[in-house]
């Protein structure tokens, strides 16, 4: 009888830690079966519609992977929406006048000099990221109404909307390779690399980090530096989808790249970095985000809904 009550108690617990492992996952097909029930009959699980879910948290799940490797350091980058617009701008601008190359170079190195200097403030100047990030975050964007007078700039060359987001190779939309591209290396360097280590250890125990003869402060700059980089690379995916640029691309995105990355698993304490889990938290909020259009919620009752999420994932984020 002891050893049946035994057997029985390790296969509670082995179910328990298979669960709580693996809870994301459970939760995306719970809430997926819940729209396919409930929406079956306006068009949920059309292939159209998965493929614009899709299309829809694409960028969304690239800038929150950065934002992984930047929250696992333990730090904060509010910027990261106006980084967007404003590269995005500069791409569409320098398209206009030469081309391509001088346009994905330029836009590029601006997103990398932003997230530079958010780095430089966090690490030299030894500002608070939250607080240095919401000044550069209002410098960006009030600079980006500024050069363009809160006007679009169109993108007319056909080769850029292709690459960037407008494109597919046979049936496969060109966006979904940029996210799977972005996930694949950002899985890589936190799990494979000594780099990815270095960030963990940053985030967990900075002091015992520092003690291991890991600089801290390069690791965050590197971090912040990329984070503007990979800024810049969804400003021109949401140009080259939407064939324009805008002052205020990826203005209302930051609360939902948060919410992906914590919603997926990732401590907002730092310390932890589970991409597979961003990019599967990113997919459920773009399923409820449809859900709710299919359903005729209002963007007002879609943002106060983002805002719920937010707070939740945050209550249950890991304290430790």
């Amino acid at each position: 009888m002891n050893e049946i009550k035994q057997m029985k108690g390790k296969w509670r617990i082995d179910l328990s830690k298979i669960f709580n492992e693996n809870a994301i996952y459970f939760i995306m097909i719970i809430i997926f079966i819940v729209f396919a029930i409930a929406l079956r009959d306006k068009g949920f699980l059309s292939s159209s519609n998965i493929m614009n879910i899709f299309k829809q948290t694409a960028v969304i799940s690239i800038m929150a992977v950065g934002f992984t490797f930047i929250l696992a350091s333990g730090e904060m980058d509010l910027s990261v929406g106006s980084n967007v617009a404003f590269s995005a701008l500069i791409a569409a601008l320098m398209l206009q006048r030469y081309g391509i190359i001088v346009a994905f170079v330029a836009a590029l190195a601006t997103g990398s000099l932003l997230g530079l200097i958010n780095g430089l403030l966090v690490v030299k100047v030894r500002m608070p990221s939250f607080l240095a990030t919401l000044a550069t975050q209002g410098i960006i964007y009030g600079s980006a109404r500024w050069i363009t007078n809160m006007q679009a700039v169109p993108v007319l060359n056909k080769k850029f909307t292709a690459i960037f987001g407008g494109g597919s190779i046979g049936p496969i939309p060109v966006l979904f390779i940029w996210t799977m591209l972005a996930v694949i290396i950002g899985h890589v360097v936190m799990n494979k690399t000594s780099f990815g280590r270095k960030v963990l250890a940053t985030g967990g125990n900075k002091v015992a980090a520092t003690l291991s003869g890991i600089n801290t402060g390069n690791v965050k700059m590197l971090l912040f530096t990329v984070m503007g980089f990979i800024g810049a690379l969804s400003g021109m995916l949401f140009t080259g989808r939407l064939a324009a640029a805008r002052y205020n691309y990826g203005e209302a995105d930051l609360f939902t790249v948060v919410a992906a990355v914590i919603v997926g698993g990732n401590s907002i304490y730092g310390g932890k970095g589970k991409i597979i889990g961003t990019l599967i938290g990113s997919i459920i909020l773009g399923l409820i985000n449809n859900g709710l259009i299919i359903f005729g919620a209002s963007v007002d009752q879609q943002i106060i809904f983002r805002g719920v999420i937010i707070l939740l994932a945050v209550a249950l984020s890991p304290k430790e």
